[in-house]
């Protein structure tokens, strides 16, 4: 079992949790991660990675993002969400368009400063581990990129929901803080679901129950979604039967096999006939390297004329 499975995870365990859910429902040795952690109070999007699909984590965690949360105004947090311990209460004379006005500051390159309550390590400990001992250190502050802000609705007495397309490293509770800072009345981060991660949608993501069901019935294969599928942004090359050793043997591939010259490029998609082969680095001498080898024991065997 090869692909990637779109969970909708919920609120209250951590993504290692859902992992290890799913891996109790597939055979026994088969590799199992994820695609980008959520915060256990966090629900949504989280893409498991299913068998030769765990090589391809760092292909796919950098794309964009996108989540809805709920900004409650006049209310900060230690944590800088519902969890955490309220630390400041401020009156709320700030109403829609200011708020949608503030909105705009934050969209583009921003600075953030982590929160202490993050998996950062400083010397070897991880902010939260010291903020959990009452312990504070001075964090500088990041670049990240949020690529557009966009308020959907009331949703309660000074809370408002947001969506908010990002890349990585974007702590969108540290985001729901600024923002009641630039509001002037403080704010923190009610509650949040990731509704999209790449390509991956929370329309098609499949709740604990719907996975489990999918077990039971020995239908959750066939949930996978193929290991190509979140990576259509690297650039494809082809090659024929004449290459099949090389491809499976992990040799590079010659220039005259390929379909057209290997593009320049980090990294591209190769493939063998149809069967999606691996991950390729284009070399100066136009041959391409394999970085990550995919082709199932059936593929590897298989030929164009059976």
């Amino acid at each position: 079992m090869n692909g990637f499975l779109i969970a909708n995870k919920p609120t209250g365990i951590t993504s290692s949790n859902l992992v290890v859910f799913v891996r109790k429902r597939l055979p026994r040795g088969t590799s199992v991660g994820h695609g980008g952690t959520l915060d256990p109070n966090a629900s949504g999007v989280l893409p498991i990675c299913v068998g030769s699909a765990t090589r391809l984590f760092d292909y796919i965690v950098d794309k964009t993002k996108t989540y809805v949360a709920e900004l409650q105004l006049g209310v900060e947090t230690d944590t800088q969400d519902a969890t955490g311990a309220v630390v400041r209460e401020r009156d709320v004379n700030a109403g829609e368009a200011e708020l949608v006005e503030v909105l705009k500051r934050f969209t583009g390159e921003i600075e953030q400063i982590p929160p202490m309550y993050s998996a950062i390590k400083r010397d070897g400990r991880r902010l939260y581990q010291l903020a959990r001992k009452g312990e504070t250190v001075e964090v500088e502050p990041r670049k990240c990129r949020v690529d557009g802000i966009e308020l959907m609705e009331r949703c309660g007495e000074h809370r408002y929901r947001i969506r908010v397309e990002c890349g990585r490293g974007v702590y969108i509770r540290t985001l729901c803080h600024d923002i009641g800072a630039a509001l002037g009345c403080g704010g923190h981060m009610a509650s949040l679901c990731r509704t999209r991660a790449g390509v991956f949608d929370i329309e098609n993501a499949l709740t604990r129950e719907q996975i489990d069901a999918a077990a039971a019935e020995g239908t959750l294969a066939d949930k996978l979604l193929p290991l190509d599928v979140p990576l259509a942004h690297l650039p494809a090359i082809r090659v024929g039967e004449e290459a099949r050793h090389a491809v499976i043997n992990g040799n590079p591939l010659k220039p005259r096999w390929l379909d057209a010259p290997a593009p320049e490029a980090e990294a591209v998609r190769i493939y063998l006939n149809d069967s999606f082969a691996g991950i390729g680095a284009p070399q100066p001498d136009g041959t391409v390297r394999f970085k990550a080898m995919l082709l199932s024991e059936e593929e590897r065997h298989a030929r164009l004329d059976e």
